[in-house]
This record gives structure tokens, C-alpha cells and sequence, in this order.
């Protein structure tokens, strides 16, 4: 099993304070003998339609020397759950939690802007130490 990221715990009661249920802590994936782990599977409940929705969650701290390479991993990373998730769990979309801090100085410059259009990041905007989300971008 891989570490926790450093903002496991923030995310994870963020999650819980905006209504989630926490299904799995981490969610396994496995895809021919590979073995992966995204850091948080979670569902609440749609009264209005009955329904319930999934989400699976990969936090990212991005605190690292180089925001570049952090980037890339979590994109890298993001993408291989995405195509696993697509074909064992359908029903689970992936999202990418990264602190406010993160969000301004990294996601909403022009390359962040980019990469979240071309590759369809659906980002979970948190703070930390609040242990809130502050928005979600799908």
C-alpha cells in the first residue's frame, strides 16, 4: 500500500463535512497484475433522483521542489486511474484534490488552464486547514 499523502486526512474530512461517505480508504484498483490505490472512493446519496453518486479521490500535495514535476506525475497518475476506473468501475468519477494555494498559484495559470481542458481534470479545491472543499471544477 502505498503512503498517505500529506493532505489525506483534510481531504478525507472535507469530504465528510460537504455530505460524502467515505466507501473506501484507499479504493483498489487492480488492471492485469498491476495493483493501484487512489487514495479515497467515496458516494452520497441524490434524494431528488434516488440515486446515488460515486467519486473516487487521488490527493495531491504538490510539495515537492519542482511544481512542474509534481504536475506531471499527478497527471500521469490521474490518467492511468481514469482508463482503469472507465473499465472496472464505471460508475466512479476521478477526481483530483489539490489544495486553494495549489489551485491559484498552478491551475489557473494558463498551463494548468490547458491541461484541465485538454485533459478533462475534474479538480477538488480544498483548504487545508479549514478542512473544507471550496469548490469543485468538472
Amino acid at each position: 500500500m502505498p503512503a498517505l499523502d500529506l493532505y489525506h486526512n483534510a481531504v478525507k474530512q472535507s469530504l465528510i463535512k460537504d455530505g460524502w461517505s467515505i466507501t473506501h480508504d484507499p479504493l483498489h484498483l487492480r488492471w492485469g497484475r498491476k495493483d493501484m490505490y487512489v487514495d479515497l472512493g467515496a458516494k452520497r446519496l441524490i434524494v431528488a433522483e434516488r440515486s446515488e453518486e460515486k467519486i473516487a479521490v487521488e490527493v495531491k500535495s504538490f510539495t515537492g521542489e519542482s511544481e512542474m514535476q509534481a504536475f506531471r506525475d499527478a497527471i500521469g497518475q490521474f490518467a492511468i486511474y481514469r482508463s482503469v476506473l472507465r473499465r472496472t468501475n464505471p460508475e466512479y468519477t476521478l477526481y483530483l484534490a489539490v489544495r486553494d494555494v495549489t489551485y491559484r498559484s498552478f491551475f489557473e495559470e494558463p498551463i494548468g488552464q490547458l491541461l484541465i481542458e485538454d485533459e478533462d481534470l475534474k479538480l477538488i479545491v480544498f483548504d487545508a486547514e479549514q478542512e473544507v472543499i471550496q469548490q469543485w471544477r468538472s
